[in-house]
């Protein structure tokens, strides 16, 4: 009987083991974290407002700007809580300018149009709000939707401002 020889090297390792999923305290504590739930809390309120009430015209862009701007906000937050934004490919290395990119261009672009849009109707609806006037009137819903963008905006401004700083300070990390 023929015997066979040992292999000449050990097999592969198998798959990594991964790491249990924890809540990153220190984002959490940070401005940007704090500045994230806000984003998400006013973002949510400008939405909801918008999205509760009957809208025509442009009110349809301002709504497709401000939920997609939350969704990627929503997805910021959620890596950078749980720490795990090195799974996305070829920006996880570089976070705190998709951070910064993200606040300063694209959500404080999209805010401040929405924040417009939203402020011009609630201009245009201003007459509704007379005593005696019979029909539904959407000043107040437009108005509150502008007031929400205009903080959302500021916001978004606050942590573009603080990624940028951090991104000066020759600092790689969001935290």
């Amino acid at each position: 009987m023929a015997r066979t020889a040992p292999p000449a090297a050990p097999p592969p390792p198998g798959p990594a083991a991964r790491a249990s999923l924890s809540i990153h305290r220190a984002f959490l504590r940070s401005p940007l974290g704090l500045l994230r739930l806000g984003q998400l809390l006013l973002g949510a309120a400008f939405w909801v407002t918008v999205a509760a009430h009957k809208y025509e015209g442009a009110a349809h862009f301002a709504l497709f700007a401000a939920v997609l701007v939350w969704l990627l906000t929503l997805a910021l937050f959620g890596l950078s809580l749980l720490g795990r934004w090195t799974l996305v490919p070829w920006l996880g290395s570089r976070w705190l300018l998709t951070n910064l990119v993200h606040d300063l261009v694209l959500a404080m672009g999209l805010y401040a149009a929405a924040t417009g849009i939203m402020g011009h109707k609630a201009g245009r609806k201003s007459y509704c709000n007379l005593p005696g006037y019979s029909q539904r009137c959407l000043y107040g819903a437009y108005l509150s939707a502008s007031v929400c963008g205009g903080i959302t905006a500021c916001l978004y401004l606050f942590s573009g401002l603080y990624c940028l700083s951090r991104r000066c300070r020759d600092e790689r990390d969001i935290v």
